[in-house]
């Protein structure tokens, strides 16, 4: 006997954007939550990078929610979880997670907010995801990449054995609230680094959003929150629009647009230890496959001369010494990003590339010579060589 069972699951979270959340008038996290008869039990976690920059931030969380204590109640005070990177490369945070979940008996009607970067909120919406096999998950995103990329996503995960996400799960969230006043503290390079997530999907999906980019490449590096404001929003609505209307939300085949510029960001990442950040490691991937259309014809060379420099104008450096690190069995280290990068997608390698500014087209092999062509493009463009970077990179390395 054979049954074939099909089933269709419907997902739906709202995504909004405010300033100052924790404001005593503002509404957006009351309107997030249900009506229903008793309190919602929540509890709070906080990226320390946000807490160093937002002291008072614990504060007035427990005094909103005390406001509103017919509606919400705090299961515990705020709680501090490490940000950046450290906290996806650690297993044992999801553990140390899911027995506090525990202790403060937390049910799959309760919710968990999750403020901070997008490795913290990957690393708590993993264990969220999990405990119960699913609690709520609230995320408020505090950084570019997080509130026009990664927090408004479907995906939750950690790195492991030197991969980047190589544990991890689809599990949508509760909903996303951004607030656009958490970008203001941030550091020069969290301020630009996201910004290379807006011009990769524009570059594949959006030809008048690259070039309202590139018009609006002077106020991101004068850190104008109004300008800020309009990349974040067209990115992450054109990041939700693919995952809504793309046909594959948790990633089943083998392409995956968005992640155009990624083969060779998250092989930087953990070339580096981590050293380059997530956003830069982007931008630094971007120009390297923006050389290589050129050099396959699918953009002009004054196409990709052009986004390069607006991408330099917001602020990213499109240059790592850890590019030109050599390696005995493919010549160069990054390189193995490939074949990771095909088995972190699964199936044939399939890379996004730009079809013209604005669209897109997949490919199944990159040649080494123009990555090495575009690797020396890159070296050149940053006054030095490959074999001057390579030095610089295994000093630094020591």
């Amino acid at each position: 006997m054979r049954y074939r069972q099909q089933l269709s699951v419907s997902y739906a979270y709202d995504v909004v954007f405010t300033r100052d959340l924790f404001r005593a008038d503002n509404e957006t996290l009351s309107e997030a939550l249900p009506q229903s008869e008793g309190p919602a039990r929540v509890a709070v976690y906080i990226d320390e990078g946000v807490l160093a920059r937002w002291p008072e931030l614990p504060k007035q969380i427990a005094a909103w929610c005390a406001q509103r204590s017919a509606t919400i109640q705090l299961a515990a005070s705020p709680t501090t979880v490490p940000g950046g990177e450290a906290v996806k490369n650690d297993l044992t945070f999801v553990q140390r997670m899911t027995h506090q979940f525990q202790r403060l008996e937390l049910c799959r009607h309760s919710y968990v907010i999750a403020i901070g970067g997008g490795a913290a909120l990957d690393a708590v919406g993993l264990a969220a995801a999990v405990f119960h096999r699913g609690l709520r998950l609230i995320r408020v995103p505090t950084t570019v990449l997080s509130q026009d990329d990664s927090g408004v996503g479907v995906k939750n995960g950690i790195n492991f054995d030197g991969v980047k996400n190589l544990i991890g799960c689809f599990a949508p969230p509760y909903a996303v609230l951004c607030d656009l006043n958490f970008l203001t503290t941030l550091d020069r390079r969290d301020w630009c680094g996201g910004v290379s997530e807006a011009f990769k999907v524009a570059l594949i999906k959006d030809a008048a959003f690259l070039s309202e980019l590139e018009a609006l490449a002077p106020r991101i590096a004068a850190r104008d929150l109004d300008a800020m404001q309009r990349v974040v929003e067209r990115c992450a609505l054109l990041h939700l629009d693919h995952i809504r209307a793309g046909g594959d939300p948790f990633e089943t085949g083998s392409a995956r647009p968005l992640d155009f510029g990624h083969w060779s960001a998250h092989k930087l990442e953990s070339m580096t230890q981590n050293q380059i950040r997530h956003g830069e490691a982007v931008a630094v991937g971007v120009a390297l496959d923006l050389f290589i259309a050129a050099k396959m014809g699918f953009i002009t060379a004054a196409e990709r001369d052009r986004i390069c420099a607006a991408m330099e104008a917001c602020g990213m450096v499109l240059w790592h010494p850890a590019l030109a690190k050599p390696s005995s069995v493919s010549g160069l280290e990054v390189l193995k990003g490939l074949e990771e990068f095909r088995q972190h997608l699964g199936g044939r390698l399939t890379l996004t590339m730009p079809d013209g500014l604005g669209r897109k087209r997949e490919i199944h092999e990159l040649e080494h010579e123009h990555i090495r062509a575009g690797i020396e493009w890159l070296a050149a463009r940053a006054g030095t060589t490959i074999t001057e970077a390579a030095a610089r990179f295994a000093r630094s390395a020591v």
